[in-house]
């Protein structure tokens, strides 16, 4: 898998602009990386030092419009936190 393959979006939600005050940002990741590519890919990206990589398989939700019913893909989350001081500009002023 490509390093840029690795990382699909970033996830922007209160919650998560809240553990940005910490050092810690969260990205939609490919359901087949693994933590070392998800660390190598964010510190290639973003020219920063990443102290620890967590990663959580996240389920699909059933939803309905009208009548029909469907399942939204499962994803996998990435939390990664940097090296204090350390910051990924991307998120900020969000």
């Amino acid at each position: 898998m490509h390093t840029f393959d690795v990382l699909i979006r970033p996830i922007i939600t209160e919650k998560n602009t809240l553990l940005g005050e910490h050092g810690k940002y969260t990205f939609e990741v490919d359901r087949k990386a693994n933590k070392p590519q998800v660390r190598q890919a964010v510190e290639k990206a973003f020219k920063v030092d990443v102290v620890s990589v967590n990663l959580c398989n996240m389920p699909g939700k059933l939803r309905r419009v009208g009548r029909s019913r469907g399942i939204t893909s499962p994803w996998r989350k990435a939390v990664v936190t940097l090296r204090e001081g350390q910051k990924i500009e991307l998120f900020e002023g969000v």
